[in-house]
């Protein structure tokens, strides 16, 4: 690869990179909102939702970080 496309790369990085960081404060929001629900309503509906949507952002920013390492390994070889 040149090095032109792996400055390309390297941008593509920074842009996924800051996204997750975006996630990952939004997943801290919402994590930090269900856990200042009382405990009656964290068992609704609504604080189960609040549960998943935690879970699903985590694995979301985790999958991410495998989007990261593999492009850095492209950028690396």
């Amino acid at each position: 690869m040149n090095k032109a496309r792996r400055k390309q790369l390297e941008k593509v990085v920074e842009v996924l990179t800051a996204q997750m960081e975006e996630l990952e404060t939004i997943k801290d929001e919402e994590q930090e909102a269900f856990d200042n629900l009382p405990e009656g309503i964290q068992c609704t509906e609504r604080g189960e939702t609040m549960e998943e949507n935690v879970d699903e952002l985590d694995s979301i920013i985790t999958d991410l970080e495998n989007v990261i390492d593999s492009i850095n390994e492209v950028i690396e070889k």
